[in-house]
């Protein structure tokens, strides 16, 4: 089975960066997309960007365009959101999660889901 491992994530001020992974094993080929999500407390868990499985179409939030960007190394099975100019309204667990091929905006559209890893940005 496809296992998912976020990491990256860390308290950080306003105005500050992060830079998430997704580390993925347990599969052979260059078949998944990966999406980020986030869920604040008491939120909905909500979609902030995707990659297709060879990088070639990216998606984001209206929230986090043009502060994040979603990158992958597809050899290394590893999904990177470097996440900049952090906001306190980013604040949540951040997950990172895999469907076949192509990038979905929906929740429930993703097979394989990451445990979360913990971004908190406050001064």
């Amino acid at each position: 089975q496809l296992q998912l491992v976020e990491s990256g994530g860390g308290l950080v001020q306003p105005g500050g960066s992060l830079r998430l992974s997704c580390a993925a094993s347990g599969f052979s080929r260059d078949y998944y997309a990966i999406g980020w999500f986030r869920q604040a407390p008491g939120k909905e868990r909500e979609g902030v960007s995707c990659i297709s499985s060879r990088g070639g179409s990216t998606n984001y939030a209206d929230s986090v365009k043009d502060r994040f960007t979603i990158s992958r190394d597809n050899a290394q099975n590893t999904v990177y959101l470097q996440m900049n100019s952090l906001k306190p309204e980013d604040t949540a667990i951040y997950y990172c999660a895999a469907r076949p091929y192509s990038c979905s905006g929906y929740v429930g559209r993703y097979n394989y889901w990451g445990q979360g890893t913990q971004v908190t940005v406050s001064s």
